[in-house]
């Protein structure tokens, strides 16, 4: 799928290429629940049943806008920027659903697309507004990334916006492989080995990555690295 490109500083690859990271042959895994929802639907386009493929996939949307939402937040950090990159990512997944092949696991290959949205989008805006220099969060954008309600303390509310704010800055401080992990694994929920699929590093080597971003955000917020 030509839209899901390569990101030279996330270390992600294209899903599609033929030189993708190779999956290993084995015994055929049965499908996850969301994968063979992106079969049925894309069955559904290939046959012509549109209205029936779009109301399959509002079902698929609602399995991943939670955490698809969370994600393109700790990319963007804002709030509508977020859900325009999410809204986006579905569009281009629907469009493009005849190009899904079991061989990912949906979730893989939906994030990558989301991924590559998002960093599409933060090198725009880089060049539109490169006098800017973000790092506040506006309360706006608290209130709809956060899956919990906020603190009713104003007193606790200000501390929690600053730990956000210094941790946002302490994040766009790791190189790019660290800062995927790091953000995949903890804001993306991905296990080591899903990571492993997204990106085509070795597993081990996306241990070391999450392994020394770990360390680096300790020093940059001033514990012990």
């Amino acid at each position: 799928m030509s839209d899901v490109r390569t990101a030279p500083d996330a270390g992600l690859r294209d899903a599609a290429s033929p030189q993708a990271a190779p999956v290993r042959r084995s015994a055929p895994q049965p499908l996850s629940d969301d994968s063979a929802l992106a079969v049925e639907i894309r069955g559904l386009v290939e046959r012509g049943d549109m209205d029936e493929a779009r109301d399959r996939f509002g079902a698929l949307v609602a399995l991943h806008q939670r955490r698809a939402s969370r994600i393109a937040y700790q990319y963007l950090r804002d709030a509508s920027d977020a859900d325009e990159a999410v809204q986006d990512a579905f569009v281009k997944v629907f469009s493009h659903i005849g190009s899904y092949r079991e061989a990912w696991p949906f979730e893989v290959w939906f994030t990558r697309i989301l991924i590559n949205g998002c960093l599409d989008r933060r090198k725009a805006r880089g060049r539109r507004e490169r006098w800017f220099v973000g790092g506040e969060i506006s309360s706006a954008d608290e209130a709809r990334a956060s899956a919990a309600g906020p603190p009713s303390d104003p007193e606790h509310r200000l501390l929690s916006r600053e730990r956000r704010a210094r941790l946002a800055g302490a994040i766009d401080r790791l190189d790019g492989r660290q800062r995927t992990v790091f953000m995949l694994c903890h804001y993306g929920d991905c296990t080591t080995r899903e990571v492993s699929v997204m990106t085509g590093l070795n597993e081990s080597t996306v241990r070391v990555h999450l392994f020394r971003a770990a360390r680096k955000l300790r020093g940059l917020l001033g514990g012990q690295p």
